[in-house]
């Protein structure tokens, strides 16, 4: 009798068992999500990826050195889902408007803070300044970017155009603020070097940005950047140097996105036209990151679709402002991989370009211009089926 109650009950666990796998969600495929990990971490590395996860998740207050004036509360509030962010979360920067500098850091630049805390005033842009809005672009595959050469970003760049492709791609030679160090084999020009990130590649490295990201965004100063938004005081660092170091492994180790749909005829298609039409001579399909002491990054080959490169992109895309030695009408390519999964960080639509003001891919494309107008008309000209083809595999980055 024992063992038929025994049998029983096992029977009516499995049961129990199965019922309830069958109500839990799903997990979603690594290719239809965007956080995750790069491969090969130690045990270490994933230790402080985890550590990095949920700082960069962290909500501050007023309490925890938040503002007085801020952009957001968290990393993530701008990154959801470590995606592209939405036009609600933009940000405004302003000051620049050639290569002499910004004439607006001591009036707030290079950043507009327009929210504040209680008893303090947003910011205003000051007179005369320039200005632009940025949505933030998406997280992933960011250590792969940052771990490419200089020497091969300055192997695709062409600024007299010596092929004659109507094609040019110069780097944005920037200024080290004086807690950063070159990366081993850093090439300089007049004593500045290459940026990668950012829509002006007017940022370094990983490093360079969450630094920026803390005082600019938030309004928290570090032992790096210890002057107050604000008051432009210097202050008690109000986050750790560890917390800063685990946020830039995060950034670092955050896998790349996954490409989709590998064997549909239609996106297959959609590469050669891709390559036919001439947007690969900006948005690169393959680079090669040099050597790491992350081996998950170490001498890898990526395709994030991007040379790191400025290129002049015509009149409708020259906002007035600019970083570094980038003109106001050449922006950073934007690396593509990822572009299939936007909608699901930015409300379940599209908003595309700096700004987010192409609410698909026929728009966005259709808003490059000078060094790309050749590339835009050969679009243009293309049948409904082809432009199909076209999108299916760029919704398959």
């Amino acid at each position: 009798m024992k063992a038929k109650y025994t049998i029983l009950s096992i029977a009516f666990s499995l049961f129990i068992t199965t019922a309830c796998e069958k109500l839990l969600p799903v997990s979603p495929e690594d290719s239809e999500v965007l956080d995750g990990t790069i491969k090969d971490l130690t045990t270490s590395e994933t230790t402080q990826f985890l550590r990095g996860d949920a700082a960069f998740a962290k909500v501050f207050t007023a309490n925890m050195g938040l503002g007085p004036l801020f952009v957001s509360t968290s990393c993530i509030s701008c990154h959801a889902g470590d995606g592209k962010g939405h036009p609600s979360t933009s940000l405004v920067r302003f000051g620049q408007n050639d290569e002499t500098g910004n004439k607006f850091l001591m009036l707030g630049g290079p950043q507009l803070q327009h929210r504040a805390i209680i008893g303090f005033n947003p910011e205003n842009i000051p007179f005369g300044a320039s200005h632009s809005t940025f949505i933030a672009p998406s997280n992933t595959g960011l250590g792969f970017l940052e771990a490419v050469s200089d020497a091969d970003i300055l192997a695709l760049s062409d600024p007299e155009d010596k092929d004659n492709d109507g094609i040019s791609g110069v780097p944005n030679w920037i200024e080290l603020p004086n807690f950063l160090t070159p990366k081993p084999n850093a090439i300089a020009k007049n004593g500045k070097y290459i940026g990668r990130f950012g829509r002006k590649a007017g940022v370094y490295n990983l490093f360079n940005q969450t630094v920026n990201a803390y005082n600019q965004d938030m309004g928290i100063v570090s032992a790096y950047s210890p002057y107050d938004t604000y008051s432009r005081e210097a202050l008690d660092p109000e986050v750790s140097n560890a917390e800063i170091a685990d946020v830039v492994h995060y950034l670092q180790t955050l896998k790349a996105p996954i490409q989709r749909n590998t064997e549909s005829v239609e996106a297959k298609a959609g590469k050669e036209i891709f390559q036919e039409i001439q947007c690969a001579a900006c948005h690169t399909p393959s680079m090669k990151t040099a050597n790491s002491p992350i081996q998950g990054l170490n001498n890898k080959i990526f395709a994030a679709y991007t040379d790191l490169l400025m290129h002049d992109m015509g009149k409708d895309l020259d906002d007035n402002y600019t970083e570094g030695s980038a003109k106001t009408f050449e922006w950073r390519t934007t690396p593509l991989w990822g572009l299939g999964l936007a909608k699901d960080s930015q409300g379940g639509k599209v908003h595309l370009m700096h700004d987010g003001r192409a609410k698909s891919i026929d728009e966005a494309i259709l808003l490059h211009g000078g060094e790309a107008l050749k590339s835009r008309q050969k679009y243009v000209a293309l049948s409904s089926k082809e432009k199909q083809e076209l999108v299916t595999f760029l919704e398959s980055l």
